[in-house]
């Protein structure tokens, strides 16, 4: 059974307090990714109905730093499925609350697989995208697990085929 990409979207709001914050009162990278951890995992669950594991997280730019006392808002959303894994998408905004405005920090994409009750992979739904913006985030996810693919070493570069197409005419 297809499921819908909204399905699966989950948005976690935190207060930045003076514990997960570093010398120069920004919030803290790991913190951050602890909590980007959370909302993706908890997005690939709402999407495969299944404990899951973080297989890997691509690139984490951080664009502007998120102050003490600011609230940071996490948008976690399924962009495909494949067999036993899937791709979530995260975007992160900070939020001045006091001043009313709010600022991107960053965006990522985490990778999770669903496991069975012995703690194996397992087949999972796949998803079906519904707006103009979650087909894109569909259509470059396969492009994006080659190239996880080929860093980690499961897929030689010259049968990454989705690649090739970007390279070769």
């Amino acid at each position: 059974m297809d499921k819908k990409a909204s399905e699966s979207l989950v948005i976690m709001t935190e207060l930045v307090l003076p514990n997960d914050t570093n010398t120069f009162g920004n919030l803290m990278g790991g913190r951050l990714m602890y909590w980007m951890d959370i909302a993706a995992a908890l997005s690939a669950m709402k999407h495969c109905g299944a404990p899951v594991v973080t297989a890997s997280v691509d690139n984490i730019s951080f664009h502007n730093p998120i102050k003490l006392g600011n609230v940071v808002h996490i948008e976690a959303k399924v962009t495909r499925a494949f067999n036993s894994s899937m791709e979530v998408h995260l975007q992160v905004w900070g939020e001045d609350v006091l001043h009313q405005y709010k600022y991107k920090s960053n965006e990522a994409y985490f990778t999770f697989v669903a496991l069975d009750p012995n703690g194996k992979p397992r087949p999972i739904n796949p998803m079906t995208p519904e707006t103009e913006s979650e087909l894109k985030l569909f259509d470059g996810a396969l492009r994006r697990r080659q190239v996880r693919l080929i860093l980690g070493g499961k897929l030689k570069p010259e049968d990454a085929d989705e690649l090739k197409a970007l390279f070769v005419k």
